[in-house]
């Protein structure tokens, strides 16, 4: 593991501001996410707290972007966000707001009176969505463990709601059936009428102290809503106050335009008189059982393809249930409009199991145009994708053919968006659906390390800091505290193993660069011969000239680890010598982009390539001489002659020696 990281300067603090005291943690204060006690070192203040983000569920970035530093009245909104130091070692995201005043509604269960109940509820959160809806902010996490008494002149303060996706928390009781069948990080910022229903369900239990059907299963509540309505399913048989009975009435309406806006709500006789006529569901004069779910409606129909999509579209080409919708819900309309739909995939195989999913979604959307997409039973509104796409990769597993990500990814490659909004044109921006889709798909199919659905996650997810293991525990959001984490990570000695940059952080590169940047991550996997990794070191150096500049000298030995296949195409040694030491002095100054200078020296590697060819030509001319005298048959004559001349000099050395010998016998 990576060192831990600094308990003071930047880390320790958000915005270079706030302070967490990890030792003084806040239980409840932010319905189920964790909580810390913050000061801000500036102003002194200390009634705030650090909501932490969980790792795979982003905050909501545009409403951070909307409301940091706009003081909204009764809502707890946010201060800054960023990272921090966690517990345990490493660093979290936090999202910076207001403590809560007083305890939530949940931490004081009782049965509420009328009066009480529009003074101190209904008014003062209607006031706080009205402003938050002028904002085009929506709320999503109104339920009782997250809603305050007491606190600067409002009897209720809406906690938190921007450290996690929209309505990612909320238990599908709070949610319209359309929103509580989705996966829960993929529901969406919704409307703000979603927020009146979460109220109107809010009001029914306080009223009555407990609603009837909360101790059932998600999926029994949300068909009970689909069958019975939605007041019909929460409130039963109790009786509400008059007042508040119809105005509940109304909030749980089940198409969102029909039900009171927050204005309205502030003067409760006029929301109660707002009386629209709107016709119940029809019902069947018998049921159908779809997988395990019993059918008595169109959109009990419709939820229970979605969520058994393989057995609706086996009765579909069966005729079941064009049987059943003529004769037994007797809507021969909608079953005319779905016999078309299937007459266009008549021709189609029985194994196209995207062609069976297509089939599903346009026919779950006409059953129901409120439903949200469905696909291979994953559920999911278009703008909670980027949230979904990061909650199945974290539970991915092996990644089957089967899993939730690989659903999502074919519901991308195939434009289902598209295909669903042009089902329900009525309630929703075709073309603007259709454009998001192509992007979405265009983004995908980026081929090599930084792109796929990493670039994609990272694009539709701004805050979403970058799960790579190579970042050991440091949380990057920005791309400027790359470098920095990586400078970090260079002091584990496993993780300088492989190279700095992965597919994460291909993909982290590629959606969070800046106008003036452009990356290439083509060659990010481009074999043995190092251009892989001068091309890393190539970005890597863009970005510490572009963003920071402060030295990475750890960074920079760990990127050079890996440049022996680089070096070794330096033919001359001396200059391979050379060159190595003059990276490793470069090294130790910390600095990428003279270290890509020397590496891209054109001048340099023209005089090393030509001092090859000119070793190489030598080479050839000395194996052309060899092979000259190694042939017949100039071989044989030189061979002759050199037995002549061998005999010659042997005669003579003899002949010298004799007379040398003769002499000194003379002589004596």
């Amino acid at each position: 593991m990576a060192p831990p990281l600094p308990t003071s300067g930047e880390n320790a603090l958000i915005a270079d501001r706030y302070a967490i005291d990890l030792a003084d943690k806040l239980p409840g204060a932010c319905g189920g996410q964790e909580a810390f006690a913050v000061t801000d070192t500036r102003g002194g203040r200390s009634n705030l707290m650090a909501v932490q983000v969980r790792p795979n569920a982003p905050p909501r970035a545009d409403a951070l972007s909307a409301l940091v530093h706009v003081a909204l009245p009764g809502v707890l909104t946010p201060l800054a966000h960023g990272p921090g130091p966690a517990l345990g070692g490493g660093q979290a995201y936090y999202v910076i707001c207001g403590a809560p005043p007083g305890p939530s509604i949940a931490a004081e269960p009782g049965t509420w009176t009328e009066d009480t109940l529009l003074e101190q509820v209904l008014r003062p959160i209607a006031a706080t969505l009205e402003e938050l809806r002028r904002n085009g902010m929506t709320h999503r996490a109104i339920r009782p463990d997250n809603v305050y008494s007491g606190g600067e002149g409002f009897a209720m303060m809406l906690g938190c709601a921007w450290a996690a996706p929209p309505a990612s928390l909320q238990p599908a009781l709070f949610e319209p059936p359309y929103a509580a069948m989705c996966v829960p990080c993929g529901r969406g910022a919704g409307t703000i009428a979603d927020d009146v229903y979460a109220l109107g369900v809010l009001l029914a239990m306080l009223s009555l102290g407990k609603l009837p059907i909360s101790e059932l299963a998600e999926p029994e509540i949300i068909r009970r809503k689909l069958e019975l309505g939605s007041y019909g399913a929460i409130v039963g048989d109790a009786r509400l106050p008059p007042i508040i009975g119809d105005l509940v009435r109304g909030m749980l309406a089940a198409d969102p335009s029909h039900r009171p806006p927050p204005a309205l709500l502030l003067d409760p006789s006029a929301a109660r008189a707002r009386r629209l006529a709107v016709r119940p569901p029809r019902s069947a004069t018998r049921p159908i059982l779809v997988g395990d779910l019993q059918v008595n409606n169109a959109r009990t129909l419709a939820y229970a393809i979605a969520l058994n999509p393989d057995d609706g579209v086996r009765m579909l080409r069966g005729g079941s249930l064009d049987g059943w919708l003529r004769r037994s819900l007797g809507d021969t309309t909608l079953a005319t409009t779905i016999d078309e739909t299937m007459r266009q995939r008549s021709d189609a195989s029985p194994g196209d199991v995207r062609g069976d999913a297509t089939l599903a979604m346009r026919v779950v959307a006409m059953l129901d145009p409120l439903a949200p997409l469905t696909w291979q039973g994953v559920a999911i509104w278009p703008d909670g994708i980027g949230p979904a796409l990061v909650a199945a990769q974290a539970v991915q597993g092996g990644r089957p053919a089967s899993s939730p990500l690989s659903h999502l990814e074919s519901m991308i490659d195939q434009e289902a968006i598209g295909v669903w909004a042009a089902t329900r044109p009525q309630h929703c921006d075709v073309a603007a659906l259709r454009q998001q889709a192509r992007h979405h798909r265009t983004w995908m199919r980026i081929r090599g390390p930084g792109g796929g659905v990493q670039r994609l996650i990272y694009m539709l997810n701004p805050l979403l800091p970058c799960h790579s293991k190579v970042l050991a525990g440091s949380c990057v959001a920005r791309l400027a505290d790359l470098l920095p984490a990586l400078e970090r990570a260079s002091a584990d000695a496993t993780i300088r193993k492989s190279p700095p940059i992965d597919s994460a952080i291909a993909g982290f590169i590629a959606a969070r660069q800046e106008p003036g940047m452009t990356t290439d991550s083509s060659e990010f996997n481009a074999g043995g011969d190092g251009q892989a990794q001068l091309q890393q070191l190539r970005l890597l150096a863009a970005l510490q000239a572009h963003l920071s500049g402060r030295p990475a000298p750890g960074l920079a030995s760990w990127l050079l680890a890996h440049m022996a296949p680089l070096i070794a195409q330096w033919q001359n040694r001396q200059r391979r010598a050379q060159l190595e030491k003059t990276l490793a002095a470069l090294a130790e100054q910390g600095q990428l982009t003279p270290m890509v200078a020397v590496l891209d020296d054109a001048a340099e590697r023209a005089r090393d390539a030509q001092g090859l060819r000119q070793a190489q030509d030598i080479v050839a001319r000395i194996d052309a001489e060899l092979k000259r005298m190694g042939e017949a048959p100039a071989a044989a004559a030189a061979s002759a002659n050199a037995r002549r001349i061998g005999n010659d000099v042997a005669t003579g050395l003899g002949m010298t020696a004799l007379a040398v010998a003769l002499a000194f016998t003379v002589l004596g």
